[in-house]
């Protein structure tokens, strides 16, 4: 997919936005080649196993990127009142109070993920914290909003200043794109 409509983003210098566009088109070239080199092994192979094992890193890698990029927008826009913003009032209180964790889940040290979840079975959000993009996911909810903090998404621009990162992102959050993945 080309996200090159975000280059001018406000808080992402488009030298970082490149870089980080190379980085996913990588992932999307390895996540195909792995799947082709799946079908010319013999399922229970030692080749098999790794290809397989592979996969799911690669694979996240891709989809996490994608869904990072898609929930940016240029001009930024706030979450409107509705059923996501009803949501996160009953879970957090408020939306600064979800905010002030989502921000906290991001400034925690490491490298990795931030995820807004959703669990249907329960009905409820969760701020997450995605270690590696094949580790931590929470099974069976649905990622709403998605934030990359991986150094590679800001050290460019902010060097070890991940806060200022973290609010460029908040500032950049397309949350149309954020409420349609709610389906609530």
């Amino acid at each position: 997919k080309n996200f090159d409509h975000l280059l001018g983003t406000a808080g992402f210098s488009d030298q970082m936005l490149k870089n980080h566009f190379t980085l996913y088109e990588g992932y999307v070239k390895n996540s195909n080649t792995l799947i082709e080199l799946l079908s010319t092994k013999e399922i229970g192979t030692p080749e098999y196993a790794e290809l397989q094992r592979r996969l799911g890193w690669e694979w996240n890698g891709m989809r996490l990127h994608e869904m990072y990029f898609e929930n940016m927008t240029k001009e930024g826009n706030e979450l409107k009142a509705g059923v996501l913003q009803e949501k996160i009032q009953k879970v957090y209180g408020t939306i600064e109070n979800w905010k002030k964790n989502f921000v906290g889940v991001g400034a925690m040290r490491g490298i990795g993920w931030v995820i807004l979840y959703y669990d249907p079975f329960e009905d409820r959000l969760f701020n997450t914290w995605i270690n590696e993009h094949d580790v931590g996911h929470l099974s069976g909810c649905r990622p709403l909003l998605v934030m990359d903090v991986f150094e590679h998404a800001f050290t460019l621009d902010y060097g070890l200043k991940k806060a200022d990162y973290i609010t460029a992102f908040l500032n950049a959050i397309d949350w149309s794109v954020v409420v349609s993945r709610c389906s609530l």
